[in-house]
Parts: C-alpha cells; structure tokens; sequence
C-alpha cells in the first residue's frame, strides 16, 4: 500500500492528498498515518508547498467527515431508535442509553467532533452521531475542521522535519492505531457478551 500511496501522492500533488484523506474518511483502512507524513515529505523535496499539502489534506479530511455526516442527519434518531429497540446487544444500547447518550452529545458535541478527529476509526465515525443529533452544520464544519487542520499540519509536519525518515512517523503511529483499534473491538465484544436488557 505504502508504494501505491507514494506514486499516486507524486503524480497527483494537492488533488492526490485531498483524495487520499477523503478516502481515508470514507474507507478507514487507509490510513492518514501514510498519507500525510508522506505529503510532508514531498514538500520537504520541493514538489508542493507544505502549507497547500496540509489544507489539501485537511479538505479530503473534511469532505468524508461531512459524508458521514450526511448519512447520520439522512438515517434520522428515530430510524436509530428502532434498530436500538429491536437489536440492543449488538449496538450494545437500550433506548434509554440512547436518550442519554443523545443528551450527552447535546451538551458536548463541539468537543466530541474536535477531538474525535486525532482517534483512529473515531475519526471516522464521530460525523454519524453529529449528524444524527442534527448539530448545527456550520458548527460541525469548524470544529470538525480544525480538528483535520491541526490532525493534517501535525503528520505533514512531522514528513516535512524528518524528510527521509518520515517513515518512522508511521512506524510510530501505526501500532499505536492499530492498539486503538484492537481496544475498541474488545471492549464492543465484552458489551455484546456481558449484554443485560
């Protein structure tokens, strides 16, 4: 994947960044742990300024978050609902944790999607709630936004510094996701199994 990512990056400048991390955001086994070091490293070689690989990156970024947004705001909390009454061990919630959850997400939606954007597989997901709460969009956008600005200058950054070596960025980066990752399926499969209506 990493040559793949290299050559596509090096053919298609800031339109190659932008899509990458729109893919990333739709399709999270690509990781922006690649990408954006990656996108610092060419501009540490000159082929495009660092400045436009972070907002390119943080635009694709921006552009799968406000997808899954769409999808949340489209799908509707009382469709969610439903499926929570009717399958509560596998979304591993009653109806009534969902209320409250719902309430929660009311009360602190603006930190939830800023810092949602610097966790693994969150990332991608923290846009469906946002959107099923029916937060205000431009709201969503800023804080959102900031969070893939400050997500994309940081690994850019890092490429840009450490030029050749950026992949020690993803040689830093990768098992601490994939730790995330592998925390967040245990403890779905612990609530699926210790699951009480």
């Amino acid at each position: 994947m990493l040559d793949w990512i290299a050559s596509f990056l090096e053919g298609g400048g800031a339109w190659a960044i932008a899509a990458l991390m729109l893919l990333e955001n739709i399709f999270p086994p690509i990781p922006s742990e690649l990408i954006m070091p990656m996108a610092g490293f060419n501009a540490a070689r000159g082929t495009i300024p660092l400045w436009l690989a972070i907002a390119a990156g943080a635009a694709g970024s921006l552009a799968g978050a406000y997808l899954w947004y769409l999808v949340g705001l489209l799908y509707g909390p009382q469709r969610l609902r439903r499926i929570v009454a009717r399958h509560g061990r596998w979304v591993t919630m009653t109806p009534e944790q969902l209320d409250r959850a719902q309430g929660w997400f009311d009360r602190h939606g603006r930190s939830v999607v800023f810092f949602g954007r610097f966790i693994p597989t969150v990332r991608t997901l923290i846009s469906v709630p946002a959107g099923l709460a029916g937060m205000f969009l431009p709201r969503f956008l800023v804080f959102s936004g900031l969070g893939s600005l400050i997500w994309c200058g940081a690994l850019a950054g890092a490429g840009y510094w450490l030029e050749d070596s950026y992949d020690r960025v993803g040689a830093w980066l990768n098992p601490l996701s994939t730790a995330v990752i592998l925390a967040l399926v245990a403890a779905y499969l612990w609530r699926v199994i210790r699951w009480r209506r």
